[in-house]
């Protein structure tokens, strides 16, 4: 049976879930109640904090001596997330930006003050918005493997015949937010 890429983003959704609740999955969990956006919402948030452990980020400690670096942890989740939909438009999806800014935001800086979390949200956005309308060559390869990474993330999740597994994965996405956030260090 083949699965269609809707369905590899909602069982991607579920072991990811799985993983961090530490919860075994429902058995016969019904993927077409499932909400697509909720499952790339999950999915790029999931990301972001491998990516970030991976590169041995620090946002709690960030938050007091270089606030902008979780702008750019907003932006790259939400780069994730556009990554993560692009497929979907074969399918009829259409991405949700606002939703999906507000969504990340409330997951990868839970507890954070309303309006504290508004300024993260518009700096991510703004760097996002940055990045995405950039012609410079290393910007372009910079999205290209950020894709390719986010695309074998998903099969290396979902099919058993992938040539890698999540476990090589999750390190690329770790040196893809490295080399954003000295992008923005050096800014």
């Amino acid at each position: 049976m083949e699965i269609t890429y809707t369905q590899r983003l909602k069982l991607l959704h579920q072991l990811c879930l799985a993983e961090t609740s530490q919860a075994v999955p429902e058995q016969g969990v019904d993927f077409d109640t499932l909400d697509v956006e909720d499952s790339a919402h999950y999915v790029s948030s999931y990301a972001t904090f491998k990516a970030i452990q991976e590169a041995g980020r620090q946002p709690a400690e960030e938050f007091n001596s270089d606030f902008d670096m979780l702008g750019v942890y907003q932006c790259y989740a939400l780069m994730v997330y556009a990554f993560l939909m692009m497929p979907l438009a074969q399918e009829g999806h259409q991405p949700d930006y606002p939703r999906a800014q507000i969504t990340i935001a409330k997951t990868l800086f839970s507890g954070i003050p309303a309006e504290v979390m508004a300024e993260i949200i518009e700096s991510g956005l703004h760097k996002f918005k940055l990045i995405a309308e950039a012609d410079a060559e290393h910007w372009q390869e910079y999205r290209e493997n950020l894709d390719k990474v986010t695309i074998s993330f998903i099969v290396a999740a979902t099919d058993d015949e992938s040539p890698h597994s999540t476990k090589e994965v999750l390190p690329l996405f770790g040196q893809l937010l490295s080399q954003l956030c000295e992008a923005f260090s050096a800014a």
